[in-house]
């Protein structure tokens, strides 16, 4: 392969995008813990003095949709007039619905189990129908795409050097970027750095350069990855004072591609935020990278990339594919076979497996759903490697029979 640059991006908590996708999450944590049956799917907007909750909700339980958001914007940091955005001035409207009962219908009693296959885990069919897909590679230590783990970590540091009052003219919103050049399909460099954050009037775009390489950039980057070449750009556009939901409309499930892997492997359209676990869009991508993470720690491949497919009301996927690019010890189709046979992917066993009926998601609506060993989620375990390694075994030994 010849050398090639490839950039993924993330988001602070402050970006109006995350700043819903971390509502609808709440509002599920909340839900969620006092009813762990609960159908969510919980939309919300956000812009000027205003934030609209919206969706389908069934659930025994009665949940203060206004607490809920007003402390949620007030922990992120939008909690006085000087950042643009209030939680505790601005308005917050609720229109919210149960759950449409044909898809209840096929959520509460799949198909497989509506046609005499009784098992428990045939019980509960995917909410949805649609493609999701799992990826993992070695090249960090948490087996993510370098480019979308460094851009994370610089997002997290951005924020936390806000809230720890390091650097106190900061304010919510703000982006980061980071370009990596690979050679023959491994990282070599840093190419490009570029960190964009919201900030008080009174201070000079030279002190914010300054005061980010020293406090963001430099502790979180690795000095061997950079050289003379590389470039780093601080607030290109020399102003960043008017952020988050005064300056940019907020939606849910809007940053899709900073939720997973920043752009490096494909994603099959659905958002996460909102959603309880028997939405496929949600549970099956986390079941996916779990598959796939188990793969590359197993040393069966690299690189691998999953996609499962649902029908809505149905149990069992409707397909599952494995691609290791070329890097697997064995070929795809065994890897598929053997994925097949070590991870039961009926929405009642991934909720069962990971533990998913657990308020655990807010904490996940910023800075990335994958590659977060730092929260100890279940999918991001290595608990599978020798499973998967005994499968390989036993169905390169049948073929050879």
């Amino acid at each position: 392969m010849a050398k090639f640059l490839f950039t993924s991006e993330s988001v602070t908590e402050g970006h109006p995008d995350k700043v819903c996708d971390q509502i609808s999450d709440a509002i599920l944590d909340y839900i969620i813990a006092a009813d762990p049956e609960a159908h969510v799917a919980c939309e919300v907007t956000a812009t000027t003095g205003m934030i609209h909750v919206m969706g389908e909700i069934t659930t025994e339980c009665y949940a203060d949709i206004d607490s809920i958001t007003r402390k949620v914007i007030n922990e992120i940091g939008y909690n006085r007039p000087e950042c643009g955005f209030n939680g505790n001035t601005c308005a917050v409207i609720s229109s919210i619905d149960s759950q449409s009962p044909d898809i209840s219908m096929g959520v509460d009693s799949s198909y497989e189990y509506r046609e005499g296959q009784e098992d428990q885990l045939n019980l509960t069919g995917a909410g949805d129908q649609g493609i999701m897909f799992g990826y993992a590679c070695n090249e960090t230590p948490e087996l993510m795409p370098l480019p979308i783990s460094l851009a994370h970590k610089l997002a997290k540091k951005l924020s936390d050097v806000r809230k720890d009052n390091i650097l106190t003219y900061l304010r919510p919103d703000g982006k980061t970027q980071v370009t990596v050049e690979y050679d023959d399909g491994k990282p070599i460099r840093i190419d490009t750095v570029l960190i964009s954050t919201q900030h008080a009037e009174d201070v000079t775009v030279d002190t914010i350069r300054e005061d980010l390489k020293k406090n963001v950039i430099t502790p979180v980057i690795p000095s061997e990855l950079m050289d003379d070449n590389t470039r780093i750009l601080v607030n290109p556009t020399g102003r960043f004072v008017l952020g988050g939901p005064a300056a940019d409309t907020g939606l849910t499930g809007r940053k899709i591609i900073v939720d997973t892997y920043g752009g490096y492997s494909r994603h099959g359209g659905g958002a996460f935020s909102g959603k309880d676990p028997t939405k496929v869009d949600r549970s099956a991508a986390y079941a996916a990278r779990w598959a796939a993470k188990n793969i590359v720690a197993s040393g069966l491949a690299d690189k691998c990339e999953i996609q499962l497919s649902y029908a809505i009301g149905v149990a069992k996927p409707v397909s599952v594919m494995v691609d290791s690019f070329g890097t697997g010890k064995c070929d795809d189709e065994v890897l598929s076979k053997a994925v097949n046979r070590v991870f039961d992917l009926r929405p009642a066993a991934i909720i069962r497996d990971l533990d998913l009926k657990k308020p655990i998601y807010r904490q996940l609506a910023a800075y990335g759903h994958m590659g977060r060993e730092d929260l100890g989620v279940s999918w991001e375990k290595t608990n599978r490697t020798q499973e998967l390694l005994n499968a390989v075994d036993q169905i390169l030994n049948n073929n050879m029979q």
